[in-house]
């Protein structure tokens, strides 16, 4: 009989694996975001606060980073102008334009969430070591796409884009 270790297994697994990695990590970072005082935050807030960028974006540059509809950028948008993470603004540059910012509040989630991945990266450390993690980390740059990570992952799984 063999052991579960060496077993054949099946190749819809690995996606999976790395789907509830993934989803383990996220939903880590929003509850400790929440206890942190940012309980509206959502992972698609995220993606948009880093499609805003330090300097600000317009809507359809936020839209296109996204890979969403210019529609469904404007509605997130609102929603973290709503939660106070964001703020529209003139475009210094071109007055018929509309900059979206990143308010204090939206600074303080980011740096909260980068601070708050690195815990949850030492604790992975702590269970399956820092070499295999690292190595782990190695592995996966290795089989994945250059570019591969891009900000439309929100849209890319909804099947928007």
């Amino acid at each position: 009989m063999e052991s579960g270790r060496h077993r054949p297994r099946a190749g819809y697994e690995l996606p999976l694996l790395l789907f509830a990695g993934f989803r383990t990590l996220i939903d880590g970072v929003h509850a400790e975001l929440a206890r942190q005082g940012h309980p509206d935050a959502r992972p698609a807030h995220g993606f948009a606060l880093q499609a805003i960028g330090p300097d600000g974006a317009a809507a359809s540059d936020i839209a296109r980073r996204l890979g969403i509809s210019k529609q469904a950028a404007g509605k997130t948008v609102d929603r973290l102008v709503a939660l106070g993470y964001a703020e529209r603004s003139d475009d210094p540059a071109d007055a018929r334009r509309r900059l979206v910012r990143l308010t204090a509040r939206g600074r303080d989630v980011l740096a909260r969430s980068a601070a708050i991945f690195d815990t949850l990266r030492a604790d992975w450390a702590a269970v399956l070591g820092e070499e295999r993690l690292r190595a782990l980390e190695d592995d996966l740059r290795a089989v994945t796409v250059p570019g591969a990570f891009r900000l439309d992952a929100a849209g890319w799984i909804g099947g928007t884009s």
